[in-house]
């Protein structure tokens, strides 16, 4: 299982300011389902783009991640933010019940204990609050464009990629049921930007095939 130390090797390879991918597509996703004043819980913010976006949006915003690298580049890019490191593999050292939402952008793909992150996720958020995530999207058309195409499948499944986990909408909305959630919506959106690529130890960069889409799930933990 990643520790700490890979994931603070990973970021040290990137560089420093790049936007993430699909920034604001999903950011208009995320701000839809935010209102003014709620308890957000930004899971794996990175140099804290999304964060930022939430608190300039009236959200109170946390935002955690498992390296220091992507939490020093947030501190010094955006120093108001409210910012904490967490522990890989939990437990969190977060309050139960505590979050109006949580938001997981580009985060699950990378999970290697996904039953772990999923449970500690459901515990932090309150009855009836909400999940919002985003994920790479594995539909019909992906798979096929990897059945066709070798290089297309090398890239994509590199042993070196930092993806750990694959998904495609069924496979979310059923993943997000089992751990207590109901009202579950899952769209498909493309994204344009430019990612990095964790192939060659985290060293090149590429652009994301024509058509990359991005998967967009909003949920509701269930009540008690």
């Amino acid at each position: 299982m990643p520790n700490r130390a890979y994931y603070e090797e990973l970021w040290s390879s990137l560089p420093e300011g790049l936007q993430p991918a699909g920034f604001q597509m999903r950011r208009r996703f995320l701000l839809g389902h935010v209102s003014s004043g709620q308890r957000v819980l930004d899971l794996g913010c990175g140099e804290g783009a999304f964060t930022a976006a939430l608190r300039e949006a009236g959200a109170e915003v946390l935002g955690v991640d498992v390296a220091e690298e992507p939490l020093r580049r947030a501190r010094a890019r955006h120093p108001e933010l409210d910012l904490r490191l967490i522990e890989p593999a939990g437990p969190w050292e977060l309050p139960d019940a505590f979050f109006d939402v949580v938001w997981a952008g580009e985060v699950i793909e990378h999970v290697a204990d996904t039953a772990a992150w999923m449970s500690e996720l459901r515990r932090t958020l309150r009855s009836g609050g909400k999940l919002l995530l985003s994920t790479p999207a594995h539909g019909r058309l992906e798979r096929v464009r990897l059945a066709l195409s070798e290089q297309a499948f090398a890239e994509h499944f590199d042993p070196l990629s930092d993806h750990l986990r694959f998904y495609s909408a069924e496979t979310l909305t059923a993943l997000v049921d089992l751990y207590g959630f109901e009202g579950v919506s899952v769209s498909a959106a493309r994204a344009d930007a430019v990612r990095p690529s964790a192939a060659g130890r985290f060293q090149t960069m590429r652009p994301p095939p024509p058509g990359r889409r991005l998967l967009l799930l909003a949920a509701t933990r269930a009540r008690f």
